[in-house]
């Protein structure tokens, strides 16, 4: 026998809002990857002038692939999601598909202030995109679930955005500075999430 209509929590499942995800990202991660252009000529120093280019899709690659991971389980331990987590998820999609463009534009210019300044603006709004925004819109809809009670303090997505404002800053000093922070942000999250 059913249950009475309104007596169990709406639940909608992720699959969809994932998948969507993953497509976005897929394009997110082929753009970028599209700006990578062969050396002009065939010897080994022909590759000198791609490697900022390189150095910083890799760094690009990586940022995305720790959201793409920890995005993944984050929707793992979410049941129940909302038109609220729906447009929290799109607002993260949103900085993320940014990410191609400040790639391309440190790639070209690697000591400039500007494009690392902008490369450390989109990092910051991606990591607030994620949390406190998506990850809080989960907990309000979740309340009695996994995600709610393993996503208390946030320890590392306070550090991080206080990396990414510092790493904003010190473009007008030195760029090399900045590209630094936004590694050691990668490291920090590279190994995955673990409160889920």
């Amino acid at each position: 026998m059913g249950a009475l209509k309104g007596t169990e929590p709406h639940r909608s499942h992720t699959s969809r809002l994932e998948a969507f995800s993953d497509g976005i990202l897929a394009v997110v991660i082929t753009i970028m990857v599209l700006e990578l252009s062969p050396p002009p000529g065939s010897t080994a120093s022909d590759l000198k002038p791609l490697v900022p280019k390189l150095l910083v899709y890799v760094l690009s690659f990586t940022f995305l692939g720790i959201y793409w991971n920890n995005h993944h389980k984050l929707f793992s331990a979410t049941r129940n999601i909302s038109g609220g987590i729906m447009w929290a998820n799109l607002y993260l999609l949103f900085w993320l598909s940014l990410i191609p463009a400040v790639t391309a534009w440190v790639g070209q210019h690697p000591r400039a202030a500007w494009p690392a300044a902008l490369y450390g603006v989109v990092a910051v709004m991606a990591a607030i995109a994620y949390s406190p925004i998506l990850t809080r819109s989960i907990i309000r809809v979740n309340k009695d679930t996994r995600v709610a009670q393993a996503l208390g303090s946030d320890t590392k997505g306070s550090i991080s955005v206080v990396l990414y404002l510092a790493a904003i800053i010190l473009a007008f000093v030195n760029p090399l500075f900045s590209y630094s922070l936004y590694a050691a942000v990668a490291a920090i999250w590279f190994i995955p999430d673990r409160r889920l």
